[in-house]
């Protein structure tokens, strides 16, 4: 059965979605962008900062889920521009050092609001 994730540690879902669902054996998280809690954009920080927000939310919605940064099976980046990829990716390797999980990396034709990088993640809870 389908459970609803929510934190306020992360931002609000800004349209019809959830910050997560999860089955009781997977969660799968919507895409974080580089927006605070408090509603604040980072859409002009550098990439690297950028990527740090967004997995900061990431991994606070996890939390919420009862999951950790080691339990996350796959990842999808979606980049504004690939070239911001070497970045994005070295900020990226902190959060994931140890075991880090299977990964997409694309550059979109667009993300919301601007920003440069949004990140969703799968994660088991088993």
């Amino acid at each position: 059965m389908k459970e609803i994730v929510h934190t306020d540690a992360a931002p609000e879902a800004v349209g019809a979605y959830s910050q997560a669902t999860t089955n009781g054996d997977l969660v799968f998280t919507a895409g974080q962008i580089p927006l605070t809690t408090e509603g604040e954009l980072r859409d002009d920080a550098p990439i690297a900062e950028q990527t740090a927000l967004a997995l900061d939310n990431l991994v606070a919605v996890l939390a919420e889920a009862g999951a950790e940064p080691e339990d996350v099976l796959k990842t999808t980046v979606f980049l504004a521009d690939i070239d911001d990829f070497a970045e994005m990716n070295e900020t990226y390797a902190g959060y994931f050092d140890e075991s880090p999980p299977a990964r997409s990396a694309v550059q979109a034709g667009a993300l919301p609001k601007g920003v440069g990088v949004e990140i969703e993640a799968v994660a088991s809870l088993e």
